[in-house]
């Protein structure tokens, strides 16, 4: 297995993929959308032997109270059903926290399992007085920070791209 950043030959792939994950077209239709659209900061894959696609996450820009604070949203992530509870969800997260810092984005937002992503270093965004327009998600909505000032000046909603108001979350 190999976790690199996407390329152009990998979008049938990652396609594909979150089909079959979701059961449903939306990721997908997200993906291309924020492709088309120039809003997609940074794809990560897991590939197999044959260079298939058996994961992704993607991290798309956010904006906190109108302003480009140079943060992220992490969605979607997905594993294929043969290859889950391998470890290759966090290495694709991991991968791509690596790679937002190297490029000097300063957070990462995540609306998802609370569980899960603590284990991973995210926190409450509600502790930093941050909030997303779904109701209801407060224990859900994750953040990880990249830089040591990324918090400074900065609360109320995180607003994710338009593409993703056809999501449910």
């Amino acid at each position: 297995m190999l976790i690199r950043v996407e390329i152009p030959v990998d979008a049938p792939g990652i396609d594909s993929l979150l089909r079959r994950a979701f059961g449903r077209d939306a990721e997908a239709e997200l993906i291309r959308r924020l492709r088309e659209d120039g809003l997609l900061t940074l794809g990560v894959v897991a590939t197999d032997e044959d260079g298939g696609v058996i994961g992704y996450a993607a991290f798309s820009p956010v904006w906190i109270g109108g302003e480009d604070c140079q943060w992220v949203g992490l969605a979607p992530l997905a594993v294929d059903a043969d290859f889950r509870r391998q470890g290759i969800a966090r290495q694709l997260i991991y991968e791509g926290l690596d790679t937002l810092n190297e490029f000097g984005y300063r957070a990462v937002v995540v609306l998802g399992a609370p569980d899960y992503y603590s284990r991973l270093g995210f926190i409450p965004a509600a502790r930093s007085q941050l909030h997303c327009r779904w109701p209801g998600a407060e224990a859900a909505f994750q953040l990880f920070t990249l830089a040591d000032d990324a918090l400074e000046g900065v609360s109320g909603q995180v607003v994710y791209a338009e593409p993703f108001d056809q999501l449910a979350p």
